[in-house]
């Protein structure tokens, strides 16, 4: 028996927020104080070391359970399963739903509790629950399907990881300009054919790493300070990925008994275009050999950072060839690898 993605599904908003939008923004210090450069200088700095030339926004009306029903439809149909047929949803987020113009997180009912109603599913025992695991969310999520099925707990999930990262954001913050919105979904199940997953790699530092992504105050000193958005210590997140992630891509690929040469595709969370690409490079120093051209896609450029949304949206769309010169094969190894808040880090090694 094998445990296979069978079916996969994204929702990317459709609301455009380019760079040059952000001319107009107060970015401020995290004292209170003003730039010496200008916003021109400010994004242009910005763009060259993360690669995003846009990102995208939730529509309005639209909240995080609703971006990652429309990812779950999709996934469901590109199955073709009966939905009352799935024993788990598991819905990876950090913020729950956040509904647009407000600022208080909702989690009650759990995201996966609101998946499943709108996928209007009557089976009481398809268990629905919530996993809280910074960006990795989606990865460990689908290592989490696969324990059950492998415990003859389910014979089929669907794991979603869904953000609306936008209305957490301060906007006087210059790491606003990271963030984004989406969702992607994928339904995980027992199978008769080879391949599928054939490893994983999980960790959590947080002696003295559990802090670096983190709730704080707005840059702004004028606005409420007990009002809390997303921050980060962005240089210390840098070196921790590149001391830490690598040495776990290799774990997991080891025990997957593969070897480098087979890997096909590398669909690593898309943070940092800059820092994705110091990963890659340092995973492959580790085995001597060169970076195969193409390994990595990439869909930071265009979508931005949207957290647990980043990974399965990008094997969505490569998988459905939306992706310029990428794309994969049956039987081709690939790799899904994530870190972020907690710290957290892990790795799938996946048989297509």
């Amino acid at each position: 028996m094998s445990i296979r993605i069978t079916g996969t599904g994204s929702y990317i908003p459709k609301s455009i927020e380019k760079n040059e939008d952000f001319k107009e923004h107060e970015f401020l210090n995290t004292d209170g104080s003003t730039f010496t450069q200008e916003n021109d200088v400010i994004i242009e700095k910005f763009e060259a070391i993360t690669g995003i030339g846009e990102r995208r926004y939730a529509d309005d009306n639209l909240t995080s359970s609703d971006l990652g029903y429309l990812a779950a439809e999709k996934a469901i149909e590109d199955a073709k399963i009966d939905r009352e047929t799935i024993d788990y949803i598991i819905c990876a987020h950090n913020f729950g739903d956040v509904k647009h113009n407000t600022i208080q997180s909702d989690i009650l009912p759990c995201l996966a509790s609101r998946v499943k109603y709108s996928l209007r599913i009557k089976n009481p025992k398809c268990v629905a629950y919530d996993i809280l695991f910074g960006c990795p969310g989606w990865v460990e999520g689908m290592i989490q399907a696969q324990a059950f099925i492998k415990a003859g707990m389910a014979k089929r999930c669907l794991v979603i990881g869904s953000e609306t990262l936008s209305r957490v954001v301060d906007k006087h913050d210059r790491d606003s300009m990271i963030y984004s919105d989406g969702a992607g979904a994928t339904i995980v199940e027992a199978s008769d054919e080879d391949g599928g997953i054939l490893s994983h790699e999980t960790a959590s530092f947080t002696y003295d790493e559990a802090y670096y992504l983190y709730f704080g105050k707005s840059n702004n000193q004028e606005l409420c300070a007990d009002t809390r958005y997303i921050k980060m210590d962005g240089r210390k997140i840098y070196e921790f990925a590149l001391k830490h992630v690598p040495l776990a891509m290799k774990n997991c690929l080891e025990n997957s008994g593969k070897d480098i040469k087979d890997l096909k595709k590398i669909f690593i969370h898309q943070a940092n275009e800059k820092m994705d690409e110091a990963i890659l490079k340092r995973f492959y120093k580790l085995y001597k050999t060169e970076i195969p051209e193409g390994v990595m896609p990439m869909s930071i450029q265009k979508f931005g950072n949207s957290s647990v949304a980043t990974v399965p949206t990008l094997f969505d769309l490569v998988k459905n060839n939306k992706v310029e010169d990428q794309e994969i094969n049956k039987g081709d190894i690939i790799m899904f690898a994530s870190v972020g808040a907690g710290m957290h880090i892990n790795a799938i090694v996946y048989q297509y």
